[in-house]
C-alpha cells in the first residue's frame, strides 16, 4: 500500500516499482490523501479556461487513467489539497483543507483501509515530505498514525479489526546521489543535464544519503511509469524535465528505485534489493497468494 498525497505522486514516486510487483502478481493499492484541486497547471497546453474550471474531475480522471496504466487498485481519502503556500512570509493554508485537519482524524480512514486490505508493506513520504509542500508532510504524520494505529484494538475500535503490517518505507527517489550521476552521466555524453541549476543549490547531506537501505531494480518498467506520468496531462509536461533523460542512460546509471526502511518485523538483512525481503514466504502462507499490498 502506498500513501500519497495528490493524485499523480504515485507515478512520480515508485511507479516503476509499483507495475514491476504487479506484473509479478502483487495487489497493490494506492491511497491518495487529497484530490489535487488547487494543483498548479504545469503543463502549458492544458493552461485553458475549461481545465481551470474543472480541475477536481479532471485530476480524477487523470488518476483513472494513471490507475489503469500501472494496474493498482486506488482509493480516495477525500480531504481537500492545501495548495502550495506562495509568499514569504507564507499565507495561512485555507480553511478545511488537508494540512489542517488533526492528525488524529485524518488517520481514522486511512486505519480502517489498513485494517480492511491488509497489507504487508506501507510506504510514504519521509519527515520532509519529500519536499515541503504541506499536504506531503501532512501525509507523512498521517500515514504513520495510522499505521501504528492499524495493529491497536483499542485505537479507532469501530475502524475494523486490528491488522499490522509488517514493514513501512520511506521513499527516497529523488536523492542527490542519484542526480549527481545521472547530471554527471549527461555530460560525459555531451548532453545538457537539467539538474545543474538544482545541483549547483543542492547542499550535500550524507547522512540524509545514508538513509537509503532499499533499493529495488525495475528499470525495465520505467517506460511503464513514463506512461502513467503523462497520464496526469495538466501536471506533467511532456517536454519537460521528466523526459530529458535518455532511457538507456536512465538504466545504465541509476535502475532502482530507492526507499528507506524504517519500521520491519521481518528481520530481514539490510541493504535489500526488494520491498518484500522477509515477507514473501509469510505472505504466500498466510493468503495463499502473492503478497496483497
Amino acid at each position: 500500500m502506498h500513501v500519497h498525497a495528490h493524485p499523480d505522486d504515485e507515478s512520480s514516486k515508485g511507479a516503476a516499482s509499483t507495475a514491476m510487483y504487479v506484473d509479478q502478481g502483487a495487489d497493490v493499492h494506492v491511497v491518495t490523501c487529497t484530490g489535487g484541486e488547487r494543483g498548479s497547471i504545469l503543463n502549458p497546453r492544458m493552461e485553458r479556461p475549461d481545465v481551470l474550471e474543472n480541475m477536481t474531475e479532471i485530476r480524477r480522471a487523470e488518476m483513472d487513467a494513471a490507475r489503469e496504466i500501472l494496474g493498482i487498485t486506488q482509493h480516495w481519502l477525500g480531504f481537500v489539497d492545501s495548495g502550495w503556500p506562495d509568499g514569504d512570509p507564507k499565507p495561512p493554508l485555507p480553511e478545511g483543507c488537508f494540512g489542517l485537519v488533526p492528525v488524529e482524524e485524518a488517520a481514522e480512514p486511512l486505519v480502517r483501509l489498513i485494517r480492511e486490505v491488509r497489507p504487508h508493506v506501507v510506504t510514504t513520504y519521509d519527515e520532509r515530505g519529500g519536499y515541503p509542500h504541506p499536504d506531503h508532510v501532512m501525509c507523512h504524520r498521517v500515514t504513520v498514525a495510522a499505521f501504528e494505529a492499524a495493529g491497536d484494538p483499542d485505537a479507532y475500535p469501530d475502524a475494523g479489526e486490528p491488522w499490522t503490517p509488517q514493514k513501512l518505507y520511506y521513499h527516497h527517489g529523488f536523492n542527490r546521489p542519484r542526480t549527481q550521476a545521472i547530471h554527471d552521466a549527461l555530460l560525459e555524453r555531451g548532453l545538457e543535464s537539467p539538474w545543474a541549476e538544482r545541483l549547483e543549490k543542492w547542499v550535500p547531506e550524507p547522512d540524509w544519503d545514508a538513509r537509503i537501505t532499499t533499493k529495488v531494480p525495475c528499470g525495465d518498467y520505467f517506460e511503464v511509469r513514463d506512461r502513467a506520468l503523462l497520464a496526469h496531462a495538466t501536471q506533467i509536461d511532456p517536454d519537460g524535465h521528466w523526459f530529458a533523460i535518455p532511457m538507456d542512460l536512465q538504466r545504465a546509471v541509476w535502475p532502482t528505485e530507492d526507499f528507506e526502511r524504517v519500521v520491519d518485523t521481518t528481520g530481514a538483512p539490510l541493504p535489500e534489493d526488494d520491498l518484500f525481503v522477509g515477507v514473501r514466504a509469510d505472505a504466500v502462507a498466510e493468503v495463499g497468494s502473492q503478497p496483497r499490498g
